[in-house]
């Protein structure tokens, strides 16, 4: 009875069959670039694996440097356009720059709020920013055309955040980045609106 009890209550990963499945899973894992769940004690203040939070804060330095390379293009963009439309693009270019710039300070909290510094250095920007600077442009169309472009990309480096986000159970910066992405794809489609009329 005892040699019984000895087997049935041994540890689940000595069953052998249990032990094949979880090696199993974990080769999968590997062979797919999947991360287990972490241990607990790697964890930083706010309960995400260090790993990943660094990994978080990282690509967070990269939308932020986006962001802030962006803002300087539409803060352009409402000094210099020039022409039929000035009085309504100066306006909405003045809001649009309003909003990077609350996104700018938002991203950068998120950054320390995941224990990591954010970068604040204009020659860092210019180094990880996939959107580029844009000078001396004041035709109206050719303006509306780099805020679209600048927003296309800076969507597609939150979705890239948000799924690294969801593989790290990051809810705040997910809900971060799906918030910005829902108000940002509404305002391309206004903005492809007017440069249809």
């Amino acid at each position: 009875m005892a040699a019984m009890q000895k087997t049935c209550f041994a540890s689940p990963l000595r069953h052998p069959i249990l032990e094949a499945r979880i090696n199993r899973r974990i080769l999968w894992h590997k062979h797919c670039g999947i991360k287990r769940k972490q241990d607990m004690t790697d964890t930083n203040s706010i309960g995400l694996h260090e790993g990943s939070a660094s990994q978080l804060a990282e690509k967070l330095n990269h939308l932020l440097a986006n962001y802030q390379i962006f803002y300087m293009n539409v803060r352009g963009y409402h000094w210099n356009v020039r022409g039929n439309d000035f009085f309504e693009l100066h306006a909405k270019f003045e809001e649009f720059y309003t909003d990077l710039l609350t996104k700018v300070d938002e991203v950068a909290e998120r950054i320390l709020t995941l224990g990591h510094k954010p970068v604040h250095a204009y020659s860092d920007y210019v180094t990880l920013s996939r959107i580029q600077e844009d000078k001396d442009v004041h035709d109206g169309n050719t303006c509306v055309k780099g805020v679209l472009k600048g927003y296309q990309t800076i969507i597609e480096l939150q979705r890239e955040l948000l799924s690294l986000a969801s593989d790290a159970d990051d809810e705040g910066t997910a809900a971060q980045a799906g918030d910005y992405i829902r108000e940002q794809e509404k305002t391309i489609w206004m903005l492809n609106a007017y440069l249809s009329k």
